[in-house]
């Protein structure tokens, strides 16, 4: 029972996916033809939402789930670890026409050729904690 609200997380997150059409290949396609605002404006909600939970989080000090503090550690900013993961994640998005939040729920409406996309981004992850040691960072 304690997984529970975050399932229920989980729904909640598909149907908002599903209903603003941030699912649909043909959105993110259009997205990077420069056809239309429709994602460039979900993406912009998101990031002023999460701005604004960081804001919070801050502020009042929250805890995690299992009661310890929220703790943000600032990042090393070096151009190369940005660009070439950007550009690397980008050409990604592109070709499957999801990014990994997408995927799931297209996975779960029953969209089985995602799978290999799923398995790509896992095996990706993998290949990335492998070399790591050897990346600019």
């Amino acid at each position: 029972m304690k997984g529970l609200k975050f399932i229920l997380a989980g729904i909640l997150f598909g149907i908002v996916m599903s209903k603003s059409e941030a699912i649909s290949w043909f959105r993110i396609q259009e997205m990077f033809r420069f056809q239309a605002f429709h994602m460039y404006g979900i993406i912009g909600t998101a990031v002023v939402l999460g701005a604004i939970a960081t804001y919070l989080i801050k502020k009042y000090n929250m805890k995690d789930y299992q009661g310890n503090p929220i703790i943000f550690t600032p990042k090393e900013m070096s151009f190369p670890r940005y660009i070439i993961g950007g550009i690397i994640f980008g050409l990604g998005w592109a070709l499957t026409g999801a990014c990994p939040g997408p995927m799931a729920v297209n996975l779960g409406y029953g969209y089985w050729a995602i799978a290999v996309a799923i398995v790509g981004a896992i095996a990706g992850t993998y290949i990335y904690g492998v070399i790591k040691d050897k990346l600019p960072h």
